[in-house]
């Protein structure tokens, strides 16, 4: 949400109003400071219509839900840092307003979970268990390993792969394009002209894989060849022969059709 955005609405219902003291209002970034004015002088908008008078309360209700999901996150943040130079559960405790050390425990993994939401939010909501969040934790350190070494083996196999694209475009004007196809090779023939992070060397050989998926379908439809001369063939497949050695888990994740492009 663009609480920023949300504060101005709020403030020119103020002015709407002719609210006295609307120069008084904080600014847009100074949300908190913003709501406080807002519930000060709420009764400045009597002269509103009441349409507008509930739409500048829902506008307060909505910042305070923003900010009190912020404060959580940034606690989390705050207890982390904490830690990490020593401060014992105990000590946590009183300032988490808790009376024990497993209680200052139990509320800083409840308050990661919402601090795991913020670093994904498009991921599912997290419970606020610790038990849920310590899940989800090593869940996503899988994850990350995963994709470590995903990157890593993509950089060892990355002399290889470059020139076997390049042949393959070389013979481009001797492919069955299709749209498909045609999309894909753009694909490769972009990211190939500056192919130098492992995660640029992930997306080539994704889009070579679909490269070799949208030929394969084209040849099958129309019963012609997908290569029209030897060098083609040749180069064509050398391209199948690499990706169909690529891990499992970096050809799953790239679908027949161009609207599933992760790079956009």
């Amino acid at each position: 949400m663009d609480a920023a955005a949300v504060v101005g609405e709020l403030r020119q219902l103020h002015e709407d109003a002719v609210d006295p003291n609307v120069e008084r209002m904080p600014a847009d970034e100074e949300i908190f400071g913003a709501l406080l004015y807002a519930e000060k002088h709420a009764n400045a908008l009597r002269r509103l219509p009441s349409e507008q008078q509930r739409a500048a309360a829902l506008k307060r209700v909505k910042l305070w839900q923003f900010l009190s999901e912020q404060s959580e996150v940034h606690q989390a943040r705050a207890v982390n840092d904490a830690r990490a130079v020593g401060a014992e559960w105990q000590e946590l405790a009183p300032v988490l307003a808790v009376k024990a050390a497993s209680a200052a425990y139990n509320k800083a993994r409840r308050l990661q979970a919402a601090a795991l939401m913020e670093d994904s939010p498009e991921a599912e909501p997290v419970r606020r268990t610790p038990e849920a969040v310590l899940a989800t934790e090593q869940r996503r350190i899988r994850q990350q390993e995963a994709e470590r070494r995903a990157e890593e083996a993509a950089q060892q196999r990355h002399h290889l792969l470059m020139p076997v694209a390049q042949r393959l475009l070389q013979h481009r004007d001797s492919l069955l394009l299709d749209e498909d196809a045609e999309y894909w090779l753009d694909e490769v023939a972009e990211v190939l002209s500056n192919c130098s992070t492992p995660i640029q060397t992930v997306s080539l050989s994704r889009y070579l894989a679909a490269v070799v998926r949208a030929l394969t379908n084209a040849e099958r439809h129309t019963a012609r060849p997908a290569a029209t001369t030897d060098d083609a063939r040749l180069a064509l497949a050398a391209v199948a022969e690499f990706v169909t050695t690529e891990p499992r888990s970096r050809q799953s994740d790239q679908s027949d059709s161009p609207r599933h492009d992760s790079r956009r």
